[in-house]
């Protein structure tokens, strides 16, 4: 990894006392090669090539700016394969949990009631949490929509039925101003569902910073599904008052958990188009004898693969990875899970947790397998701790691009047998496809075709 020192140490203007002390400045920045990391990092080159990466953005704090009975923090998500959960919040107590919606700008058709809920951490108490269930509703088509009968009027298009379908995949959001970059350049560009592998707010138990980050995400949350899984900055847990953790999570971004037969919203899955979506929890258990388990065993028996030729997993913490940073932390994850995505050929695995893009080849077991799924860290959307800078070397040859870089991804499911992903670097006002590769579905690959019943899989054999 090379360094880019603008001028140089040695400029021939330079006075002999400058030198000296610019020459004793440099030898003892090279004694202690970390000192680059802390107070240069925005010089520190990619290893793929000249891009100079920038540095952690300042934080957001985004205001709230309607009357207390108006809805804020709006945003959207898929509940079975025809309807839409829609959550807001409202500071008024008495507003009432309905919504109104049509296909036609200001005509509403239909109306759904739902329920509420408000939680209390330590001394905040939170405004009125809404959460509404409409549908059924028409594969890919606009829907205009107002919540508690008040307020702006939003829309969302709902996904295809039918392939081609388009993920965006952004980990480790935060709400900086690189997180406001991202944002900007993921909406640049149409897509179906976006997809995020853990890490939303990072409130880290204060708790106005979740109003913040609902109001952030709104202009986008509120006209695309986002369907997300946790990591561990949502934990939020304190001995004895709140030992379960994810208190404000579970109550601000309701899944479709209980569709799939989970009983927690820390993992579930759902379906859209010819593809099944996992998202697991790397902060509950997982082990053998979990519930956790048993319920991937279970959802993944039930997978027509023939009707649903792609498989993707979401899961925070990275089973595989090549930076310095969290090493180690998804490996007890993988020992227990590993296998049970194999034999179901699973797709590709999407990670966060690590601050930077690296996209591994086909893997089982810490080698490369043709039948093993493809696994992307992506946990660099604008996260308020930096960039992870520092990569392993030398290179595993199981990793096949890396870059400590702000940016996001994009899978386009073509159709039933290939996709393309491509990630997008943060490039100022621009975002960059710095990355990019066609996918063959594993199930329509003739040697990965033959899959064994992992519900009659006895877990000493797996």
């Amino acid at each position: 990894m090379g360094v880019q020192v603008e001028g140089g140490f040695h400029s021939p203007q330079q006075s002999s006392q400058k030198k000296k002390m610019r020459g004793k400045c440099c030898k003892f920045l090279m004694a202690f090669p970390i000192l680059w990391f802390l107070l240069f990092p925005q010089l520190l080159l990619s290893e793929e090539n000249s891009y100079v990466r920038q540095p952690a953005g300042q934080l957001v704090i985004t205001p709230h700016g309607r009357s207390h009975s108006e809805p804020q923090q709006v945003h959207i998500s898929l509940v079975g394969t025809e309807n839409m959960r829609v959550s807001w919040i409202t500071e008024d107590k008495h507003a009432v949990s309905v919504v109104e919606y049509g296909t036609k700008a200001g005509e509403y058709s239909a109306r759904a009631e739902g329920v509420h809920s408000s939680y209390q951490y330590f001394f905040y108490n939170s405004a009125k949490i809404h959460n509404v269930v409409i549908g059924p509703l028409e594969p890919a088509t606009t829907y205009f929509y107002t919540c508690g009968g008040s307020g702006p009027q939003f829309s969302f298009n709902t996904p295809p039925s039918r392939l081609p379908l388009e993920f965006v995949i952004v980990g480790d959001l935060g709400q900086t101003e690189w997180t406001a970059s991202t944002l900007k350049h993921v909406d640049s560009s149409d897509y179906d569902v976006l997809l995020l592998p853990g890490d939303l707010s990072y409130a880290d138990s204060q708790q106005p910073l979740w109003d913040s980050f609902g109001r952030l995400v709104e202009p986008y949350a509120s006209k695309r599904p986002w369907m997300v899984t946790e990591g561990n900055h949502e934990i939020e847990m304190f001995p004895i008052i709140y030992p379960q953790g994810f208190k404000a999570y579970n109550a601000r971004w309701p899944m479709p958990f209980q569709q799939s037969a989970s009983n927690s919203n820390l993992y579930y899955s759902f379906q859209v188009a010819a593809t099944h979506v996992i998202m697991l929890g790397s902060y509950t258990d997982f082990d053998t004898q979990s519930e956790q388990y048993k319920w991937l065993q279970s959802d993944l028996a039930t997978i027509d693969r023939v009707k649903t030729p792609w498989l993707i997993v979401l899961l925070h913490a990275p089973w595989y990875n090549t930076n310095q940073a969290h090493q180690g932390e998804g490996e007890s994850m993988r020992q227990s899970l590993e296998k049970l995505l194999y034999l179901a050929r699973v797709d590709l695995v999407f990670a966060g947790h690590v601050h930077a893009y690296e996209r591994f080849t086909r893997i089982y077991n810490n080698k490369a397998d043709s039948c093993g799924p493809m696994y992307v860290t992506i946990g660099d959307g604008g996260n308020r701790e930096g960039l992870a800078l520092t990569f392993k070397n030398p290179r595993s040859p199981l990793s096949l691009y890396r870059e400590p870089s702000f940016g996001h991804g994009r899978l386009r499911i073509v159709n039933e047998t290939h996709a393309y992903w491509s990630w997008h670097r943060n490039n100022d006002a621009d975002a960059v496809v710095a990355d990019g590769v066609w996918i063959k579905s594993l199930i329509t690959t003739k040697a990965c075709s033959n899959t064994p019943d992992i519900q009659d899989t006895p877990n000493e054999e797996l």
